[in-house]
């Protein structure tokens, strides 16, 4: 699957290619801000995976075909050594593709998630989305009206109602494939699909006001990654968003004492 990207080339001359996975029902433009510092030394792609943002549709929606549609990416842009940024459900993407292609990156850095299963049945967030009324919506305002009544905190509203886009004739429709998502959200959920151990660097940044990486977490991303750094910031879940500035200079101090 070709998936649609946005390119930040690098400001110096510099041979290293960061490539950036979004979170669920999130986009590559979430990465705007984070790209452009980041490309002050590197060269920059973010990515819209399967089933969102400007992304192809797509009945297949797991891990595998996640990992195989990056995989594709980074065959056909010619890119060696790759460093892989995932957050969230990117961060699944990225470690999945690690254990499956490990020559294909040179360091892993995940974003506030671990190798474990996460219990998705009762999200409340799908629920939320589905209850949007979409085909007579007439405004963003009763989106965000309608979507409050699951999802109380406006900032994560806000967050998923980028996902709106207005129709040429009018009205409203959803940029991600919000059916597919509902109906295999179980699958975004799992463990970690391929078994062993990643044996290159890797970065886990992690919100220490989120519950998504506990520590008893830590022990098992030292297993599956043995070279694992693991840092904490005062975030929730967005850790990114919360403190761009922040993340980045984690980020770039850590490449470059590499």
């Amino acid at each position: 699957m070709k998936l649609f990207y946005r390119h930040y080339p690098s400001v110096k001359p510099n041979d290293k290619t960061i490539i950036i996975l979004h979170g669920l029902f999130g986009s590559c433009d979430n990465w705007l801000t984070q790209a452009k510092i980041l490309s002050q030394e590197f060269n920059v792609y973010t990515i819209d995976q399967r089933n969102h943002g400007q992304s192809p549709h797509s009945d297949a929606f797991d891990y595998a075909v996640m990992a195989d549609d990056l995989k594709e990416f980074i065959t056909e842009h010619k890119i060696e050594n790759a460093i892989i940024i995932g957050h969230s459900m990117g961060g699944k993407t990225a470690m999945n593709f690690a254990m499956a292609h490990p020559a294909l990156l040179s360091v892993l850095i995940v974003v506030d998630i671990a190798p474990r299963a996460y219990n998705l049945e009762h999200y409340t967030i799908v629920d939320g989305l589905n209850a949007v009324e979409i085909n007579s919506l007439q405004s963003r305002q009763e989106a965000d009206e309608q979507l409050s009544r699951y999802v109380p905190e406006a900032d994560v509203r806000q967050f998923l109602l980028k996902n709106l886009q207005r129709k040429p004739e009018g009205g409203f429709t959803w940029k991600i494939n919000l059916p597919v998502i509902s109906a295999k959200l179980s699958n975004v959920g799992v463990d970690l699909l391929y078994e062993g151990s990643f044996e290159k660097p890797s970065l886990f940044i992690k919100g220490n006001r989120s519950n998504y990486v506990k520590a008893a977490d830590e022990l098992q991303i030292v297993k599956r990654f043995p070279l694992a750094k693991i840092v904490g910031m005062e975030t929730g879940h967005w850790v990114q968003a919360e403190q761009p500035q922040v993340f980045c200079d984690i980020v770039i101090q850590y490449l470059k004492s590499l």
